[in-house]
């Protein structure tokens, strides 16, 4: 697929509004301990007993025992944008570096989006999005959890890209959350720092902390020079901030070659391919 100049890709069906969907919320920080079992299952399990029904959480140590993944694909027709590959299931244990996952429902059950790094039997070093349902945790996983009050997030069909993806929804408060937050979902074709230095400027919110952030961009473009062409991404974002200086994002991804890249993103480069999912919550 040949880009735009600006670097934007046709969605198969129309823009939709608004760009930005955010509902407002309050939440906590909690550690976690994801343990050995169905990793669909056992996020669930951990998120709830923890009091919540929503969260972002980010995900390190541990291993699985059996590893479903899929990475970006060009798509096989028009329907879609870009797509998913085959999928992976490499042999023995896999030991997680690290990643991202939001937990909320689908379809009224529990489910999750996780993108993440990971290394394999054989010493490789890997990345993709994690299957769920078709995954074993074999050694228990570290999770930062930001568990989310007043709202949560569910997956709906998506016209715009044909998918079905994570947005925020409003819940009844349980008064569980203390620290004032925003679930995030940003469409397509805008850039990642703009946009929610934008957000930020709207609300007055001086800053912002990230947390979560699966998402996909369209190739990358680092604050030290470096260009991934290939525009079909998975990422996550591994650390990031606004401020009134701008937006500080430290991400991890792979492209549809499966080459993997990390770094900071170039402000005003870098923008959305299918979604962003995130919370910002602020800070003193």
């Amino acid at each position: 697929m040949t880009l735009a100049p600006d670097r934007r890709i046709q969605q198969p069906g129309p823009a939709l509004a608004p760009r930005v969907v955010s509902v407002a919320g309050r939440g906590r920080l909690v550690e976690l301990a994801i343990q050995p079992g169905i990793f669909l299952d056992e996020v669930a399990r951990a998120v709830h007993a923890a009091g919540s029904h929503s969260a972002t959480l980010a995900i390190s140590g541990g291993a699985f025992a059996s590893l479903a993944y899929v990475i970006p694909a060009l798509p096989p027709d028009a329907r879609h944008a870009a797509y998913y590959s085959e999928v992976f299931q490499p042999e023995g244990e896999s030991l997680l570096r690290d990643g991202q996952v939001t937990f909320g429902t689908r379809d009224g059950q529990p489910f999750l989006h996780c993108h993440a790094f990971w290394t394999e039997a054989d010493g490789s070093l890997h990345g993709g999005h994690i299957l769920p349902q078709e995954t074993r945790i074999a050694e228990t996983i570290h999770a930062r959890a930001w568990l989310v009050d007043g709202f949560g997030f569910a997956q709906h069909h998506d016209p715009e890209t044909n998918f079905t993806l994570f947005s925020p929804v409003e819940m009844p408060k349980t008064g569980h959350g203390t620290e004032v937050c925003f679930g995030l979902r940003l469409r397509p074709n805008q850039d990642l720092c703009a946009t929610l230095e934008t957000f930020c400027a709207a609300i007055g919110m001086t800053r912002a902390r990230i947390h979560g952030g699966v998402a996909s961009i369209i190739g990358a473009d680092y604050a030290d020079g470096r260009t991934v062409e290939n525009y079909a991404t998975e990422m996550f974002v591994r650390a990031g901030e606004i401020t009134e200086e701008g937006a500080v994002i430290e991400v991890a991804l792979v492209d549809f070659t499966g080459r993997l890249s990390e770094g900071r993103l170039r402000r005003g480069a870098n923008p959305v391919l299918m979604t962003v999912e995130l919370v910002l919550a602020a800070y003193p």
